[in-house]
């Protein structure tokens, strides 16, 4: 692999050679998950994952910084489309069950009330 083993593109600090960015390994990174279960995830060679982490070591204050945006903006597309859809979702929830499909409803309801019960 060339030296510069992180690049960055118009989506931020990405593996050179993926579309893999440096926030999606950074998931993992701060849930603790073990390397290897990162680079298998994420079909990664070895070395990829190796110089992805020394990077964000390296530079983690950089890294977390950018993660943290990232995660903000995300929030805030996340809540805009909730928003702008609230009415549309509101309105198919209120449709009735398509002919044929009310006893496969009935147990679903049926179904979520034991599950609610239990809870």
């Amino acid at each position: 692999m060339n030296k510069q083993a992180v690049v960055r593109t118009e989506r931020g600090l990405t593996i050179a050679g993926t579309r893999i960015t440096l926030y999606d390994v950074m998931d993992y990174v701060i849930a603790q998950y073990p390397p290897r279960f990162i680079q298998g995830l994420f079909e990664l060679t070895e070395e990829q994952i190796n110089v992805a982490l020394a990077y964000i070591e390296a530079n983690r204050a950089e890294v977390e910084a950018e993660y943290q945006q990232v995660l903000k903006e995300a929030e805030d597309l996340r809540q805009y489309y909730e928003a702008q859809n609230r009415e549309r979702v509101d309105q198919i929830l209120r449709q009735p069950p398509k002919p044929g499909t009310e006893a496969a409803w009935e147990k679903l309801r049926a179904v979520k009330a034991k599950r609610e019960s239990a809870a």
